[in-house]
């Protein structure tokens, strides 16, 4: 476990280094974030946050982020294993590239139901203590089907195909809280820097606004990195204990 956790931070700064034009893309993405935001005064003080926080263009690009954040796995699945080529991980190939924009466009969907759709719950009909509880009931849900499904997403970055939601279940069982864990260390930390270096800037003095804002942009580039690392190196010792490949090619994964 330590040696995958620390194979998910090694492979981030290695493909920060390798392919800068591609970490960059959500790092840019969140720098125009943080511009909308300190326009509209977020960075103003408390009060300032408070009244910037549903500012619609700022969750315009707030959605621009949460896609921006995706943009990169595809590349940095591949290079993770592909035992670090950046020469065969960025390349865009077929049918891995257009499997994976399948799944895109479906986050994609998701991710803008969450910020700008109804909610389930108010569909359902339903209001109140009522509400919320099954809301946080689907989203505890959605998680743990998720983590089933991390070998489809892996497996169809690498352009295989037979691997589906179904046989993604069949080879993650037995492998849910190992995954669950390696989400939680690649994720969490940097999820805690983020916010620590937000808050910060609403509460520093001016100053010290675009340096802690820039710092932030790098850890959002470095996050979407390690999110994609830790379920690439989750679905790869689930399909290993399973003895499947996730490449069409087996010679092609490590």
């Amino acid at each position: 476990m330590k040696t995958d956790i620390a194979s998910i931070y090694r492979s981030a700064w290695a493909f920060a280094f390798a392919c800068p034009l591609l970490f960059l893309i959500p790092v840019l993405v969140e720098l125009a974030q943080h511009v909308v935001e300190w326009q509209g005064g977020m960075y103003d003080g408390i009060a300032g946050a408070k009244a910037a926080e549903a500012d619609p263009l700022r969750l315009q690009f707030g959605f621009a982020k949460t896609l921006a954040l995706l943009l990169p796995g595809y590349w940095f699945t591949r290079y993770v294993l592909f035992d670090r080529d950046a020469t065969r991980a960025a390349r865009i190939e077929w049918p891995a590239i257009g499997l994976w924009l399948i799944l895109f466009a479906l986050n994609g969907v998701q991710q803008w139901w969450s910020l700008f759709g109804p909610s389930f719950t108010g569909l359902m009909g339903l209001t109140g203590t009522t509400a919320q509880w099954t809301g946080y009931a689907l989203a505890f849900l959605a998680g743990i089907v998720g983590i089933y499904f991390t070998a489809w997403a892996v497996a169809w970055s690498l352009g295989n195909a037979s691997i589906g939601p179904l046989r993604s279940a069949r080879i993650m069982t037995g492998h849910f809280w190992r995954t669950v864990l390696l989400t939680i260390a690649g994720v969490l930390p940097l999820m805690i820097a983020h916010y620590a270096l937000s808050f910060g800037a609403i509460f520093a003095p001016a100053i010290l606004d675009w340096p802690l804002l820039l710092i932030d942009a790098l850890v959002v580039g470095m996050l979407a990195l390690t999110m994609a690392g830790s379920s690439a190196i989750a679905a790869r010792h689930a399909a290993n204990a399973k003895a499947v490949s996730l490449s069409p090619d087996p010679t092609q994964a490590s």
